[in-house]
């Protein structure tokens, strides 16, 4: 399995192989993201991230594109980590992250998935948990991941489908964050995606009717609210680098 973002060597859940493995999770922990400037979201965080983060799409092309916070605006720097690794105070975690250091394996069918664990997160401390119990059932944080990347797979269905409904209407435009800091080059931050407002308010009482009933109208509104933000996380990085930045 490759790299996906902040998992750096995740491999399946093996139940004899991994039957003495211990893992450290990362409760309040979160040095491990770092260096992301991006979070993958599902449609079910759109209205906790939205009071923190701008809430944009990502992906090869439009039809892969699915919603992402932006933590940062710079490559490689997530503004919301902070020194000690513990994640800044009344700040939303998205779940991409809570569910850290475990991750599902999509088949090609998509109906299959399989558990994995980043091996990067083992640990043989006394105090780290263990995968499986004596009896070789799941350990209760095991079960737990499980039940919680079940839950967090739904939601990345239903995200998808509401996504194909934008790009459907061609509502998803690409955008460029540039920034502009005294005694630095300006500098631009892309590879995103934003909903058009003017095409979205275009669109026939049919379309809106039908993106209303499925949800994702709200959520179109929620994700062009939420872009306000970037102006917060300008003001963030301007206090940690006494810079400027803005959304052009």
């Amino acid at each position: 399995m490759k790299q996906v973002l902040v998992y750096e060597r995740p491999v399946p859940i093996h139940r004899s192989r991994h039957r003495n493995l211990r893992v450290r999770p990362s409760v309040g922990e979160f040095s491990f993201a770092r260096q992301i400037n991006s979070v993958p979201l599902v449609g079910s965080e759109f209205a906790a991230a939205a009071r923190d983060f701008p809430i944009v799409f990502a992906g090869a092309s439009t039809a892969s594109m699915m919603p992402a916070a932006l933590l940062g605006l710079t490559q490689d720097e997530n503004l919301f980590v902070e020194a000690d690794g513990r994640w800044a105070d009344e700040v939303y975690v998205p779940a991409f992250l809570r569910r850290y250091p475990f991750v599902v394996a999509e088949h090609a069918t998509g109906e299959d998935l399989t558990v994995c664990v980043d091996e990067a997160a083992i640990d043989d401390a006394d105090d780290a948990l263990p995968l499986f119990q004596a009896d070789g059932s799941e350990s209760p944080m095991l079960r737990h991941a499980i039940e919680f990347l079940g839950e967090y797979q739904k939601d990345v269905q239903r995200t998808r489908a509401f996504m194909e409904q934008f790009a459907h209407h061609k509502l998803l435009v690409e955008k460029v964050i540039r920034l502009e800091r005294p005694g630095n080059e300006p500098a631009t931050l892309s590879g995103f995606s934003i909903l058009d407002e003017t095409r979205l308010n275009a669109l026939g009482a049919k379309s809106l009717q039908t993106l209303a009933k499925s949800g994702a109208l709200g959520l179109a509104y929620v994700h062009l609210m939420s872009l306000t933000n970037v102006q917060r996380l300008s003001a963030r990085m301007d206090r940690k680098h006494k810079g400027t930045g803005g959304l052009h």
